[in-house]
């Protein structure tokens, strides 16, 4: 087997790799979508950031990632680089051996060009991959996942209002959001990012399309679901899709059943409308989210993330 970098002529080879190992995920997860043609991977060759495994002229996979950027995860100082889910793969035969030798060339790669946080996507039943890169010092950050769109079995909560909110309505959610930056910033998620003013808001919720449902009692909004049409994979991009973004219920309503009917108003709303399929991604390290989630939904992809030593990058 020889590393060397990825290519164009290694595009069309790596993207039916990854069609074969997407349709073996579905075989777990049945409500991710088919996928007639995957995503061009022909931009990834041009930017230097993947690397190829060979045996011969023979694909034995793929690790690319998008080009360094700041800001990592929108909470750190540092400079990042990911691999999404449609940009990297490899057989099943020796897959963890093969994954151990792309991630010492392409860390290498990412490393000399300034990144600090690796981040890849895999998917949730690739075991041999995940163990490998949690050898090299990676761990579980992000979880992808999706569920058909039907109702649940929800109790009466009597006394509240399921409903969504009209767009002169969007800013009344605010101080619940600004709840959730609070808990995010707490142990054990420690992630901090600056909490928006009601302007900057209402212009990403309406550059978003996002779609905001609440559970309401006497006038007070208890419980927020956000719901838009971009999420965090291609999946998002097929028909029939809503993607999850953003979700909290003030502590006092916890425990009432409150969530699981807004989370059953929202799912027969779409219901009415057509669509087909609801995504959510969220902190795997978040045990509110984690909890609650996925109950209801089944995990596809995980997010692996490492930070190097930000000292090896000046060598």
């Amino acid at each position: 087997m020889r590393i060397q970098p990825f290519a164009a002529e290694h595009a069309e080879p790596a993207a039916l790799l990854a069609l074969r190992n997407y349709e073996d995920v579905r075989q777990y997860v049945p409500a991710l979508p088919p996928v007639a043609a995957w995503p061009d991977l022909t931009g990834f060759a041009a930017n230097g950031m993947g690397v190829a495994a060979l045996d011969g002229d023979e694909l034995l996979g793929f690790l690319c990632a998008v080009p360094p950027f700041g800001n990592a995860f929108r909470s750190t100082d540092a400079i990042g680089v990911f691999s999404p889910m449609h940009a990297n793969g490899a057989i099943q035969k020796d897959r963890a051996h093969i994954y151990a030798r792309m991630i010492e060339e392409a860390g290498a790669i990412w490393a000399q060009a300034g990144a600090s946080s690796h981040a890849v996507c895999l998917y949730a039943y690739d075991c041999e991959g995940q163990q490998q890169f949690f050898r090299y010092g990676y761990g579980l950050r992000c979880i992808d996942a999706i569920r058909y769109i039907k109702e649940i079995d929800a109790c009466p909560c009597e006394g509240f209002d399921f409903c969504e909110l009209p767009i002169e309505g969007h800013a009344r959610v605010l101080p619940l959001v600004h709840l959730l930056d609070g808990h995010m910033a707490a142990s054990p998620t420690f992630i901090l990012r600056a909490s928006a003013t009601e302007a900057s808001f209402l212009e990403d919720i309406a550059e978003s399309r996002s779609r905001l449902f609440v559970a309401q009692i006497n006038g007070q909004i208890a419980a927020f679901i956000r719901a838009q049409p971009e999420g965090e994979t291609f999946v998002c991009d097929m028909p029939g899709y809503l993607h999850v973004t953003g979700a909290f219920c003030l502590p006092e309503y916890r425990g009432k059943s409150i969530y699981q009917g807004l989370f059953n108003h929202l799912l027969c709303t779409l219901k009415a409308e057509g669509y087909t399929r609801l995504g959510v991604d969220f902190e795997s390290l978040n045990p509110a989210a984690h909890g609650f989630w996925l109950k209801y939904f089944d995990a596809y992809t995980y997010g692996l993330v490492r930070r190097v030593d930000e000292h090896v990058l000046t060598r």
